[in-house]
């Protein structure tokens, strides 16, 4: 398992990147602090993760400059777009920023061509049109358009403005669960063909894997966390990021002992062994994802049966609490003790007669675990 690095928040800052060190506080509300930077000479995907309500839009509009900060500094390049305490504060239209709201923000009593055409800068609009498969809708108004096609006529007016930057807060939100499937590979080779770089902000897991090819998640008001996708995603700097990037398993552990980088940590009585991801903290967290735990049937008492060798280093007695059907998978529950998550084929499931009551081995890879201290969440 590769934890590395990946993009972060801190390190010096370079000549050709955007600097965001920011704070803003609504009443009410958490105070939103974020420091991430990321480079302008790529046209790397960026996506701001998390939970509703944990500022990640607020976070888009101050890069924007649709809203001030309460302090900090926003720095494009060699340009100060933001700074709290030299009182710099660039209008939207100064900052070249290409923003899509969720519900795009198309003007109503516009055609399309009209729409791609406000604010215009980046080539002939009829170029933005063919490329976003728009010509044949030119003359149509937004009404007249599917979910699908506003979100092209976004993406192609703010992209005619030619942005140094595109930002695009949950640009499929809007868009019903079978066009949303649809839209999400072309939303992913329409950014990837763009010469600008983007952060896409979005609450679902599945978006931000497809599209991202770095992550910043947010909790709570702040940023987390930073990195490539996988890396954040597969390494979970806490329980609450774990919890964020959906872990379906985390537990309380208490470490037993430590020997040549493994770990042996112990869940309500029952001793797991994993790598040890978690410095001198004697109390952690142990974070498990469901497609990393695998099901196996033998007669009881019989843990590792001939034939079956195996470089797990985890097996546990369990019992099937639910099962639980999702399309071509299963949601199985298992008590190990503790409660235990595992994903399964629905053709694993019947071969198996994966039942309620049912009792199973549940077997999982020491570097399947992640080991997180307590005390960071």
């Amino acid at each position: 398992m590769d934890c590395g690095g990946g993009f972060g928040p801190y390190g010096p800052r370079m000549a050709n990147d955007l600097s965001v060190d920011i704070r803003k506080r609504h009443a009410g509300g958490p105070e939103i602090a974020a420091a991430l930077r990321l480079p302008l000479d790529t046209h790397a995907v960026t996506v701001l993760f998390g939970p509703s309500g944990a500022g990640k839009t607020t976070v888009l509009r101050l890069i924007a400059g649709l809203d001030s900060p309460d302090g900090g500094s926003i720095r494009c390049g060699d340009e100060v777009w933001y700074d709290g305490a030299r009182r710099i504060n660039w209008p939207p239209q100064k900052r070249r920023v290409g923003y899509l709201s969720q519900d795009y923000a198309i003007f109503p009593h516009l055609t399309v061509r009209a729409n791609v055409s406000y604010g215009a800068r980046g080539g002939p609009v009829q170029d933005w049109l063919v490329r976003f498969e728009l010509g044949e809708l030119a003359d149509r108004y937004p009404r007249q358009l599917s979910g699908g096609q506003l979100q092209r006529v976004g993406l192609a007016r703010a992209l005619a403005a030619d942005p140094r930057l595109l930002l695009l807060d949950e640009p499929l939100s809007a868009l019903d669960a079978p066009t949303r499937l649809r839209m999400r590979a072309d939303l992913r080779q329409l950014l990837a063909g763009v010469q600008a770089p983007a952060i896409v902000v979005t609450h679902d897991r599945t978006e931000a894997l497809a599209l991202g090819d770095s992550i910043a998640i947010m909790i709570d008001g702040k940023l987390r966390q930073a990195g490539a996708v996988e890396s954040v995603f597969d390494c979970p700097a806490d329980a609450d990021v774990a919890a964020a990037v959906g872990v379906e398993t985390i537990c309380p552990a208490r470490v037993l002992s430590r020997s040549a980088g493994l770990v042996t940590v112990e869940i309500a009585g029952a001793p797991l062994v994993a790598v040890d991801t978690a410095g001198a903290s004697a109390d952690v967290y142990a974070c498990i994802r469901a497609e990393s735990v695998t099901i196996e049937r033998h007669p009881p008492g019989e843990r590792n049966p001939p034939g079956n060798a195996t470089s797990a280093r985890n097996r546990l007695p369990a019992r099937i609490l639910s099962v639980i059907p999702e399309g071509p998978l299963a949601r199985v529950t298992l008590d190990c003790g503790f409660r235990l998550t595992a994903i399964v084929t629905r053709q694993s499931e019947r071969e198996m007669h994966l039942r309620e009551g049912e009792q199973v081995t549940a077997v999982v890879k020491a570097t399947s675990i992640r080991i997180v201290p307590r005390g960071l969440d």
